[in-house]
């Protein structure tokens, strides 16, 4: 077995909060094809979550009646939902995989390299408020160590399918909950590895089965603290934000991303001021929503760190770091930001030149990870 060293140690393990001392996964891992052949070693790093309180999420707006702003899109949608958790779902993006399902119902979609292998393969993690009403999402695939570092500052459940041994040293996180390879299989043509999806019924059948909470309410942490709920910051539902106060605001109406597997790029359509994707040449769609057009009202693209884990293409970002160079683009206009996360349990912040925490407008929000090295590789028109 090899040894990592003290530094490598700290930086896969730098971003745990807590050791596992509450709840456990969910069930043993299921046999993944992606097993790599390092474990890590036993080293742990504690650090004290933070307790600065978030700002709230504004949207001056009364709610209509029976209606309240989701703290995921900032949109009006059910009461009910309120104290609902979220999941955030492993997406395959290989080509094979597509199309897609179910992705269009999606509040939020991140994209990022997923192994250094095959031009830096991208993979979706997808967060979904009303889960309840999927009628077909995926396929489903494993998670890396970068995603169980992101999606517990929503106090989401993971949906994967396994991931290699790096992640091991991440599952012990009390707030790590998941489910992984207990969703159902669609006879779609494929290899096995692109045909597991989440069904009707498969959610709350590992909620039942795992007895994890299916509200924030009733989730709290091994030392007792709950969860906040707030992130986003939302620009008013009647008056967008334009970007127009930003003197450096630029044009983007269309940008392409330096993701080389597949190529992909938005580009912002002035009728629905949304930005459709694009990836391997053609129109990213929904396959289970009468072919849709994916497209987003928000685009975030941080700068961040990658490092490459072993010989397997296996990698992680950091993503809990302090004032890293960012974009905000929505309404055909991009204005640099920075960003910061202190730690996994806390949101990631976008702040602009003045220090002020930015405002997104009211919809879907499409967030990149870019690889530092290629940052000055994004094209904007």
């Amino acid at each position: 077995m090899k040894k990592l060293s003290y530094l490598m140690v700290l930086a896969l393990t730098g971003a745990m909060l807590f050791t596992a001392c509450g709840k456990k996964a969910a069930k043993e891992e299921t046999a993944s094809t992606e097993a790599a052949d390092i474990v890590i070693g036993s080293e742990a790093v504690s650090i004290e979550a933070s307790t600065e309180e978030a700002a709230s999420t504004e949207v001056p707006e009364e709610a209509p009646e029976g209606m309240y702003a989701s703290e995921l899109t900032g949109e009006w949608i059910d009461q009910s939902l309120q104290d609902q958790r979220p999941i955030a779902v492993m997406v395959d993006d290989e080509k094979t995989a597509l199309p897609h399902y179910g992705i269009s119902t999606a509040d939020i979609v991140y994209e990022m390299v997923n192994s250094t292998a095959n031009e830096g393969v991208t993979r979706f993690m997808v967060m979904v408020k009303d889960w309840a009403n999927i009628k077909q999402l995926g396929s489903i695939r494993s998670t890396r160590p970068t995603n169980l570092q992101i999606f517990p500052e929503w106090g989401a459940v993971l949906c994967h399918d396994g991931g290699p041994f790096w992640n091991d040293n991440f599952y012990k996180n009390d707030f790590v909950e998941r489910f992984s390879g207990t969703f159902s299989r669609v006879n779609n043509g494929k290899p096995r590895e692109f045909t597991e999806y989440i069904l009707p019924g498969d959610l709350e059948k590992n909620f039942k089965n795992t007895g994890y909470s299916t509200t924030y309410s009733d989730w709290k942490y091994s030392d007792g603290t709950s969860f906040s709920r707030e992130h986003y910051q939302f620009a008013s539902h009647s008056t967008p934000n334009t970007l127009s106060e930003y003197s450096d605001a630029v044009d983007c109406k269309k940008i392409s991303l330096p993701f080389h597997h597949n190529n992909p790029y938005l580009e912002y359509d002035a009728d629905s001021q949304t930005y459709k994707y694009f990836q391997y040449n053609q129109a990213e769609v929904d396959a289970g929503n009468g072919n849709k057009q994916i497209a987003f009202t928000n685009l975030l693209l941080q700068n961040a760190r990658l490092e490459q884990l072993d010989d397997h293409g296996y990698m992680m970002y950091y993503p809990s770091e302090s004032n890293r160079e960012g974009w905000f683009i929505t309404q055909g206009k991009a204005v640099k930001v920075t960003w910061t996360k202190q730690n996994d349990l806390d949101a990631t912040r976008y702040y602009d030149s003045n220090g002020n925490e930015i405002k997104i407008n009211v919809g879907k929000t499409y967030v990149a990870l870019i690889p530092e090295k290629e940052w000055d590789n994004i094209s904007m028109e």
